[in-house]
């Protein structure tokens, strides 16, 4: 995926669209640790996250997975 940096106010930056976002498992106002890489001058960003998922994130895939099976579970019952 090739981004564009630009000028966001006095600074520079990169926006990362949703999708993207989605796969990293990240959302506004996480935290990441951002490193350059000496030899190549490659940035990398990792997310400081806790190992356990939030409790509402764990409601919202249960819910969601309940909805998407329903009729699977259903049947199982």
């Amino acid at each position: 995926m090739t981004k564009t940096i630009t000028k966001i106010g006095n600074s520079q930056g990169i926006v990362f669209d949703a999708a993207f976002m989605d796969l990293a498992r990240l959302k506004v106002g996480d935290r990441v640790d951002a490193t350059i890489v000496p030899d190549s001058g490659a940035i990398v960003l990792m997310p400081l996250r806790n190992n356990a998922p939030a409790r509402n994130e764990i409601s919202a895939t249960i819910k969601r997975t309940m909805k998407d099976y329903r009729r699977t579970l259903k049947r199982l019952a």
